[in-house]
């Protein structure tokens, strides 16, 4: 047994080893060139004023402390943004994957008629829009700006991940499958409830995650449709604070020592990047199992 194990590892050459070698640097300094800006707003986003204003953060939190966490809850609309950001997340993804099951589980079905007629009007609508201003127009026209649904209706449906979804129907739920439950008086809406779907997780969970992920990070949709600043997403809020830096320091208090530093804007930056980015962590992880094997199954057959 010893042997055998032994000798079922291929022995590598010299140029193997050298190859390999380079590839794992190559590799080693993608992944610290991708880890290392995390690490140093996480850190920063812990270290004091002084620290991040001096250069002194690299690796590690310098003179730890939350006050700008402190100060990021107590901007009053950070919170709301936050809280719209939710809104546009939870409502939009519902929608959208409602939606792209609808719209991917006929087309996979070989006994539906006119599929390919509609297959080329969602490839059509792939390479083809109406442009900025008549979207506008449209969203204006049905009185949807200024309105949480200028966010949500007109990202209702992905092309992409209908077309995805539709190619995970067609190569993973067998054609026997529906014959048999015809057979046995399932209906077509029974048929897609209680066996489609319960099969489907994998593909469900990863449109699910993009779009989870296109909501939160919604930004040049909600710069042209909101213009109420309570209704803005988180992403339009940091807006203000990173690039425009309006951020109103009366709406700040009990933080009056900090105020008073220049640093505070830039600890705000910080603290702010890790707040609007922890939601997406949090959920990747639950999603992840699932993600590799929908996203090649859904993908690799046409």
């Amino acid at each position: 047994m010893g042997k055998g194990k032994k000798g079922s590892h291929l022995a590598h050459s010299r140029s193997d080893k050298v190859f390999l070698f380079i590839n794992y640097a190559i590799l080693s300094l993608f992944t610290l060139s991708v880890l290392y800006p995390l690490i140093y707003v996480l850190s920063a986003s812990f270290s004091s004023t002084e620290a991040i204003m001096q250069g002194k953060v690299w690796l590690l939190p310098v003179q730890p402390t939350l006050d700008g966490y402190k100060a990021v809850f107590e901007y009053k609309y950070i919170g709301i943004g936050f809280g719209n950001s939710l809104i546009y997340a939870v409502a939009g993804t519902a929608l959208n994957v409602v939606l792209t099951i609808l719209a991917a589980y006929p087309l996979s079905r070989p006994d539906f008629d006119g599929r390919k007629a509609f297959m080329l009007l969602f490839v059509f609508a792939t390479m083809f829009s109406g442009g900025l201003i008549p979207s506008y127009m449209l969203v204006k026209d049905l009185s949807l700006l200024n309105t949480y649904w200028a966010l949500i209706i007109p990202g209702g449906l992905s092309i992409w991940n209908a077309i995805m979804m539709r190619t995970y129907f067609k190569t993973t739920i067998p054609g026997e499958m529906l014959e048999a439950a015809q057979i046995d008086g399932c209906s077509d809406v029974k048929y897609l409830l209680r066996i489609v779907l319960p099969l489907s997780g994998p593909i469900i969970a990863v449109v699910a995650l993009f779009c989870a992920v296109g909501f939160w990070n919604q930004y040049f949709s909600a710069a042209i449709y909101l213009s109420d600043k309570n209704l803005f997403p988180l992403q339009l809020i940091m807006r203000d604070i990173l690039i425009q830096n309006e951020i109103d320091m009366s709406m700040l208090s009990n933080v009056e020592e900090v105020v008073k530093r220049n640093g505070l804007r830039e600890l705000l930056k910080y603290a702010l990047i890790v707040i609007a980015s922890a939601p997406v962590l949090i959920i990747y992880p639950f999603v992840q199992k699932h993600f590799v094997k929908g996203i090649m199954i859904g993908s690799l057959k046409g």
